[in-house]
């Protein structure tokens, strides 16, 4: 018969953690939901119940529509390409075609990416990209690049150049993902089916994606909330512009608050984000469960 102190031992073990959680965690999302109901919310002493007025009013925001457009197709766009750079360099390094030392060499130039923080990762590419910059020296020799071309001031060309940017950061989490499953997967799978005459091809899409699949699903689930969040990069880059043609709903919601001081209508984006993000946490908590069972 167990004591109470030590029926009450892990609890007492996680009440530091809990009480963190909660303190940095869940109070600062409740007051953030509970601003969302509000008119003038932390500017009056005395805001107001408004009810879902605040969210009728972001649902007909043109500029809202925007930010969520930009977002589906900075998402999707970064995702898919992540996944399939990711799988490209993962196969490169698991290849017999290279030597030990050249790939360790590749490992290094390929995981620099995601070494960067994101204040390197702006400056650097702010740098290459300008119109005197390395980028467009070298697109020069192509008869439909002009060297004097603002990537990042124009609004043509400025949303494709941040996804362009964010997926060069991004895909070495893909790639030494994809290149710890690939090393588990055993090597008598390929050699049984080379041996009733499967060719690479079928080999690919017969044992090497099935046996990633876990793998895939949960890094994409994970790229897709961190992707959907991404702020720091995009911000230093263009700051949402041009013309708000890479706004995306984390600066929206950054301009909501710390420029229109509109705090209300920032808690209802940034609570209508959380729902599209813990929707997709609950599918990958889920995974978990399937692929630990």
């Amino acid at each position: 018969m167990k004591s109470a102190a030590q029926r009450s031992a892990p609890y007492r073990y996680l009440a530091p953690t809990l009480v963190l959680m909660t303190v940095f965690l869940v109070l600062p999302i409740g007051m953030v939901i509970k601003y969302s109901f509000l008119d003038r919310a932390v500017v009056s002493s005395t805001p107001a119940f408004v009810g879902i007025k605040n969210y009728l009013t972001l649902f007909a925001d043109r500029q809202f529509w925007s930010a969520v457009s930009h977002t589906i197709i900075f998402v999707a766009v970064s995702v898919v390409a992540h996944l399939i750079l990711g799988m490209v360099f993962a196969l490169l390094l698991n290849s017999h075609y290279f030597r030990m030392r050249t790939k360790s060499i590749a490992r290094v130039i390929y995981i620099l990416p995601w070494v960067f923080t994101a204040s390197v990762v702006a400056i650097l590419w702010k740098l290459m990209l300008q119109p005197s910059g390395i980028v467009n020296y070298l697109l020069s020799f192509l008869p439909q690049i002009s060297r004097n071309t603002e990537w990042l001031s124009n609004e043509k060309t400025a949303l494709a150049t941040v996804c362009f940017i964010n997926i060069w950061c991004g895909y070495p989490f893909y790639m030494i993902s994809i290149l710890a499953g690939l090393q588990g997967i055993s090597g008598d799978l390929y050699e049984s089916a080379a041996i009733d005459g499967a060719t690479m091809t079928k080999r690919f899409f017969y044992i090497t994606i099935p046996q990633l699949r876990p793998i895939l699903i949960s890094i994409a689930m994970l790229d897709f909330i961190w992707t959907l969040q991404s702020f720091n990069v995009i911000w230093m880059l263009t700051g949402g512009g041009p013309v708000n043609s890479t706004e995306m709903l984390s600066i929206y919601i950054y301009k909501q608050a710390f420029q229109k001081v509109d705090y209300s209508m920032a808690g209802a984006t940034a609570t209508v984000l959380l729902v599209v993000s813990v929707v997709i946490a609950v599918f990958y908590v889920r995974q978990q469960k399937k692929v630990r069972s």
